[in-house]
């Protein structure tokens, strides 16, 4: 973490940069954004400006991503670091669109991935439509865990889960920081079981 840059994943990314890009998360903007308090403690379906309809769980995030030619390898499905690239798309979208990056960063504190496991299930080949869905999975001190899944959308058909562990990081005195306060409780707010596999 550099000089204001945040990373949630393997890249580093200016938190000046947070516009939509070619990866977009397909469901509804959450409405903390228009007006959002130092940390959103509320999941979409219980916000009292907004109601989610769709019978997912308010706090379970989905992007949706279409396989394309440059995201496969030599035998033809998507390369074993593309998938890594997916999920930290996703993560991206899923903070944004709960807790608030904007007001996350100018607090300076920074997320730090310190720990990626992944485990790939099938391959997934050119035109398939993937999920990949965010969660927070669980709490602690001194670290927070992020389990996503990428599933096939046509199936819900398991192709990648991981689980990332992540330290709360004061960029002033640039060392790992206890979870406590707001943005403890705005993690705990998140945390959500697995789905149910297809």
């Amino acid at each position: 973490v550099v000089g204001g840059r945040i990373s949630l994943g393997t890249h580093r990314l200016s938190h000046r940069t947070l516009k939509p890009r070619s990866l977009r998360a397909t469901d509804t903007r959450h409405p903390c954004r228009l007006n959002p308090p130092p940390f959103c403690l509320l999941g979409r379906a219980s916000h009292p400006h907004g109601n989610d309809t769709t019978g997912r769980s308010p706090t379970m995030h989905t992007i949706e991503i279409k396989v394309r030619g440059y995201h496969l390898d030599l035998y033809g499905h998507v390369n074993n670091a593309r998938y890594l690239e997916f999920l930290e798309e996703a993560r991206w979208g899923y903070f944004e669109d709960t807790i608030g990056l904007d007001r996350f960063v100018a607090s300076g504190l920074a997320f730090v991935v310190v720990n990626i496991n992944i485990n790939y299930r099938r391959p997934a080949y050119m035109n398939e439509t993937i999920q990949v869905q965010t969660w927070v999975k669980s709490v602690s001190n001194r670290s927070a865990v992020v389990a996503q899944r990428i599933v096939l959308k046509e199936t819900d058909a398991l192709i990648s889960e991981a689980d990332i562990t992540f330290v709360l990081l004061d960029e002033k005195q640039q060392k790992a920081t206890t979870l406590t306060g707001e943005i403890r409780t705005a993690l705990e707010s998140l945390i959500e079981s697995a789905p149910q596999p297809a």
